[in-house]
């Protein structure tokens, strides 16, 4: 088996560990870079998806106080909907605004009274969303595509279907009762050309910026190549931007007006390649320089190795020589590097010793071996008694409290994993306080010693009985299948310890409260708590009871209760 020399170890070590250091150095320094670029970047496309929400915002703001204001007039609250002044106002307001494709009043019922260029007069729009809200309050709606203005309006030049966001308001008299609604329908694009504008500035310092609008179910309502797509809205107490399949992602939702149901989020995204080149290419150049200085290293590494060597190898032939028992062995003693010479020293002193201390190394050997395993089984059995002491009650001989808590826990993760319930059983002995102050707590240690045996004989070998505290006692029942419900066990403990003899006592009796764990509890506490409501309810009902959540307290024995 070929085994490389001393110098080429050192080589090896030194290029080795150089070429390590330079690396973890340019991993770390090009990961802090990667990581306040994405900051830097994910900042950048905050604050460019915040301008875009705010001017979105400000501009629908503006046209549903527009809408409102006009339907305030005062030739509408009048009453007069077919009044020549509210056709001009309307009029002036849709050449003043091209984003307007039409703008009408109607009546309660929904038949339209004027419009502009006469579009849908004396049609009715009572099944349209716009005109139901309308009646109620202001209104600002999602884009839909025109259902009734589809034939009226020339088409878009790319072929899109026509898409409208709606703007409504109620139409009172003097009285304050609803006599119409004025309705506006805006151009969809308009509402596209407000994202890109406020976007447009910020591509030349993030190319690759992608805006997107987001409505309240999380759905792309543009662009329309993504129309319908799922996108998860952000929290608009909190905004942010997140890294996930293959965009840096900052959303924030458009401030609207509050007597509207509408929500729309502004999402501004990068391809996390873009965004990061900079850092990648910086990253690039670190582990070129790492690689080169390594080489460098690597050369210095092996002339140093060079001059430690070769005393060494001279000592390790003179030592191979010695172990050959072949004659001629020389160490030397001398040499300008003082470790070096302390080693040829050591070495010769050592091999003038070396036959005689042998035999004595076989026999200390053979007496540490002895002792080894002398203490390797007293140290077995300490392990084995430490275990047992750290998992059991000394008194009662059954698991303690911290084994019952590690073991619940275990059901409870279990339970959550398989959906499979298990049982809790708490039983406390009752008024063993009465048994301490009569007899003396000698005597109530033997009952406590006496009702943990009784319990763990009317168990399976699968269930769990630990001391819970007290006079109180645990049992899980991690089958809880027919016949062996957990009343039936439970009710099996009630009547040994009923029937059971108690020396110098007599006669004792516990309450238990049974519980099922919930896989929908967030920890076994809310198991414990129910359990322990149960014991409360078999004790106020007289003791020597089982309660159950399922069930009623079963009936008590005859038997004296103490």
């Amino acid at each position: 088996m070929f085994k490389a020399s001393l110098r080429s170890h050192l080589t090896l070590w030194f290029a080795g560990l150089s070429l390590l250091t330079l690396l973890s150095v340019g991993f770390y320094v090009g990961h802090i870079a990667t990581e306040q670029m994405k900051q830097a970047s994910g900042n950048a496309l905050l604050n460019t998806a915040r301008s875009a929400a705010a001017l979105l915002g400000e501009q629908l703001r503006e046209r549903q106080l527009e809408v409102y204001l006009l339907s305030r007039a005062p030739h509408l609250e009048r009453g007069d909907l077919d009044n020549p002044a509210i056709l001009k106002s309307m009029q002036l307001r849709t050449q003043a605004r091209a984003e307007y494709a039409w703008m009408g009043v109607t009546d309660a019922e929904g038949q339209v009274h004027q419009a502009v260029n006469g579009l849908l007069v004396g049609q009715s729009v009572q099944q349209r969303p716009w005109f139901q809200a309308g009646l109620r309050g202001e209104y600002t709606g999602d884009p839909h595509e025109a259902v009734l203005l589809a034939k009226l309006l020339p088409g878009l030049p790319n072929g899109e279907p026509l898409r409208f966001i709606d703007f409504a308001a109620p139409i009172r008299n003097a009285d304050g009762q609803v006599i119409g609604v004025l309705g506006a329908h805006a151009h969809w694009n308009w509402v596209t050309h407000i994202v890109e504008s406020a976007t447009f500035s910020h591509k030349s310092s993030a190319p690759d910026i992608e805006a997107l609008i987001i409505d309240h179910d999380g759905k792309v309502l543009y662009p329309e190549a993504l129309m319908g797509q799922q996108l998860p809205v952000s929290d608009a107490k909190s905004p942010g931007w997140t890294v996930g399949n293959g965009y840096l992602t900052s959303m924030v939702t458009v401030p609207t007006p509050s007597s509207t149901q509408l929500s729309w989020s502004i999402a501004v995204r990068q391809p996390l390649e873009t965004a990061l080149q900079p850092a990648r290419l910086l990253l690039y150049k670190l582990l070129i320089a790492g690689v080169l200085a390594a080489v460098v290293f690597g050369l210095v590494a092996y002339y140093l190795a060079l001059y430690l060597s070769r005393p060494i190898e001279q000592l390790a032939r003179s030592a191979k020589q010695v172990q050959d028992n072949q004659p001629g062995a020389h160490f030397p003693l001398q040499h300008p590097v003082r470790e070096i010479a302390q080693l040829g020293q050591s070495i010769d002193a050592m091999t003038q010793s070396l036959l005689g201390k042998e035999r004595e190394l076989q026999e200390a050997n053979a007496s540490l071996e002895a002792t080894v395993a002398q203490r390797t089984a007293a140290l077995t059995q300490a392990n084995a008694e430490l275990l047992s002491l750290a998992t059991h009650d000394a008194l009662s001989g059954v698991y303690n409290r911290r084994r019952f808590d590690e073991k619940i826990s275990e059901y409870t993760l279990l339970s959550r994993r398989t959906g499979r319930p298990f049982a809790l059983l708490l039983i406390d002995a009752d008024h063993f306080k009465r048994i301490n102050d009569t007899y003396g707590h000698a005597i109530g240690d033997e009952v406590l010693q006496q009702l943990a045996q009784l319990i763990e004989s009317s168990l399976r070998t699968t269930d769990f009985v630990a001391r819970y505290g007290g006079e109180e006692f645990a049992v899980l029942l991690p089958e809880i299948a027919q016949p062996d419900t957990p009343e039936v066990v439970a009710e099996k403990i009630r009547t040994a310890i009923a029937a059971a003899h108690f020396p110098e006592v007599g006669h004792v009796t516990v309450s238990i409260g049974v519980a099922l764990a919930d896989p929908a509890d967030n920890s076994h506490t809310a198991l414990i708590k129910r359990a322990d409501q149960q014991l409360y309810q078999a004790k106020a009902a007289g003791r020597n009871q089982v309660a159950s959540h399922n069930t009623t307290p079963t009936s008590t024995s005859t038997s004296t209760t103490l």
